[in-house]
């Protein structure tokens, strides 16, 4: 909750305000019953019609500086409450995206869904409550049983009676629905994980026919975020029937009370009636007061939900370095380096030693599931190392600022993420602001202006979510166009021509070579004909290299190299391809 303090406490002059328009509405609310009991006791009894009007009009104007009270408090606490929340949201969504791969890994994406969602959602509506509700709660009590006692202290034993009974109430139900909601907000995470899975996969939903599966598995999630929600109401249905059931004896004992006393001589009848007023309005104050506790409950898990996200610190620590001053631009070097998952059960990475020149066209080989894409994440630190290094220009990748190692590398990746906006503007993420000409220049080195050309609106094409309206080898090609026009020293490609046919990935890497003749490309594949053109070819086999060198010479030294040749061309006994 500290967290979330120092967010709200930016806006206190707003929750100040909020506060003090809700005191001077509680005030006028406090002042209804002795006037009310004026008419009654001197207009009514006592015949003075005058007094009866003038005090009607001076409780007709109390009510319209109260209401106006009301709504002063409720413009500003929504102010504190929408700008609390919209700083929360910013502050989540600007940490998620400077988290690593290990850490959106552990949180999932259903789970920062809901916390930026749901959750701020929750810490707003306590935010509000706070300002206003506890604030009249307490009023109410203070200032209502200050009015009951001023009346006759013979109220307060019924006060006194009444409020531990409602004090149990409460405690009882935030006891065991406290639990419940941290329940809650995990099978809202759990619900969004399924929808989004679904939503993101549902061509091979639709492929493989598991519409009745995924639909089983969501009601299951949906079942249980239902029957956790069901037992939380549950419980909260008891609370104010019981609140009730106190009130109505609070009444009746007030009544009991004031009659005798009327009969005694010792209470106006109007008394009596300020008191019935001023005891629902104690045990109505009480009865909120519950109903923020219940907020309380569930603000507080979710509260405490966004304080993990915010205070995450990057398991990628910022090296701080601008650069590197080698004169060697572009050189990479592998040294000893190993690498594991977190709560992985082996080394997925071990031993790897390479140094890849600059201006040097690398390629990466090996079995699915070698490390291949790994290693490659250890290049702009999507992932560190777990022992020994890795060097950029020179340099320890782990020294260098993020944003500044980030921008020596261009890397087009295995999965074509697009974004809903236009192909134009798929294209400029890898430069922002970049001219057309730029933009349909790398397009064409990508063999990617042609098919664009044909889209109806051409390069300010509306893209469906994550490129759905567009093919495999469409959506690879402007992913490879995004890339290109970034213009880094280093040029990574992880299986991202995998979806092009060889001509089309041949007129592909004969453009790249006039197009950026001096950058470093590091070509990651499953095909042989895709690498066998490179300057060298590093062998990749159960996490280590287990050979390196050109086409030639690896057919006849690297007996895994010759086995991915000969089963994906098929060479003949005399050793022609066919």
């Amino acid at each position: 909750m500290k967290t979330m303090f120092r967010y709200m406490a930016k806006y206190w002059y707003f929750a100040v305000l909020s506060a003090a328009f809700m005191i001077a509405e509680v005030y006028v609310d406090l002042m209804q019953p002795k006037l009310m009991a004026r008419i009654v006791d001197e207009g009514i009894l006592g015949t003075d019609v005058s007094l009866v009007i003038s005090i009607g009009i001076r409780m007709i104007l109390v009510v319209v500086c109260g209401g106006l009270c009301g709504i002063l408090s409720g413009v500003f606490a929504n102010i504190t409450g929408e700008n609390l929340g919209n700083d929360l949201r910013k502050s989540c969504f600007k940490k998620i995206m400077h988290f690593s791969f290990s850490q959106t890994d552990r949180f999932s994406t259903g789970s920062l869904v809901t916390r930026i969602t749901s959750d701020v959602s929750q810490v707003q509506g306590l935010c509000k409550q706070m300002i206003r509700g506890f604030v009249r709660c307490i009023m109410f009590f203070i200032g209502g049983t200050s009015a009951l006692l001023s009346l006759d202290m013979s109220f307060g034993v019924i006060v006194a009676c009444a409020f531990p009974l409602i004090i149990l109430d409460v405690v009882f139900i935030v006891w065991k629905t406290n639990p419940l909601f941290l329940v809650l907000q995990k099978a809202l995470d759990r619900l969004n994980s399924i929808m989004q899975e679904n939503v993101n996969g549902i061509r091979v939903v639709k492929a493989f026919v598991q519409e009745k599966t995924e639909t089983e598995k969501f009601s299951r999630a949906n079942e249980h975020l239902v029957d956790t929600q069901f037992k939380v109401q549950m419980l909260l249905s008891f609370l104010r029937p019981v609140m009730n059931i106190v009130l109505n004896l609070a009444v009746v004992g007030i009544i009991f009370v004031g009659s005798k006393g009327v009969q005694k001589g010792d209470m106006a009848p109007g008394s009596v009636m300020a008191a019935i007023t001023y005891i629902s309005q104690i045990l109505n104050g009480m009865m909120m007061l519950a109903m923020i506790f219940q907020t309380l409950s569930r603000g507080t898990v979710s509260a405490k939900r966004l304080s993990e996200v915010i205070k995450a610190e990057s398991t990628i620590a910022d090296g701080g370095l601008e650069k590197s001053g080698s004169s060697e631009l572009g050189s990479i070097s592998f040294k000893n380096v190993g690498f594991q998952y977190d709560g992985g059960a082996n080394p997925v990475l071990h031993d790897i030693n390479l140094e890849i020149k600059p201006g040097e066209t690398f390629a990466i080989i090996g079995s699915t599931g070698s490390g291949k894409t790994s290693l490659l994440n250890l290049i702009a630190r999507f992932y560190d190392c777990t022992s020994g290094c890795v060097e950029v220009d020179g340099v320890d990748v782990r020294k260098y600022n993020l944003n500044a190692l980030r921008e020596k590398v261009s890397i087009c990746l295995q999965k074509s993420e697009l974004f809903s906006t236009t192909i134009k503007e798929n294209i400029s993420i890898g430069k922002p602001g970049a001219s057309d000409e730029e933009v349909f220049e790398a397009a064409k080195v990508a063999q990617a202006h042609d098919f664009i050309m044909q889209q109806k609106d051409g390069y300010d094409t509306a893209v469906a979510e994550g490129g759905m309206s567009l093919s495999g080898g469409q959506r690879q090609r402007i992913a490879i166009s995004r890339a290109l026009i970034k213009k880094s020293g280093i040029l990574i490609f992880d299986d991202s021509t995998s979806a092009l046919d060889l001509r089309t990935e041949a007129a592909l890497y004969d453009g790249l070579k006039k197009y950026r003749s001096g950058v470093t490309k590091i070509i990651v594949a499953q095909r042989i004909a895709s690498v066998k053109d490179a300057d060298r070819i590093a062998v990749l086999d159960d996490g280590t290299v287990c050979a390196c060198g050109t086409h030639n010479q690896l057919m006849e030294t690297s007996p895994v190299y010759r086995d991915i040749y000969e089963s994906q061309l098929k060479v003949n006994v005399d050793g022609g391809a066919r």
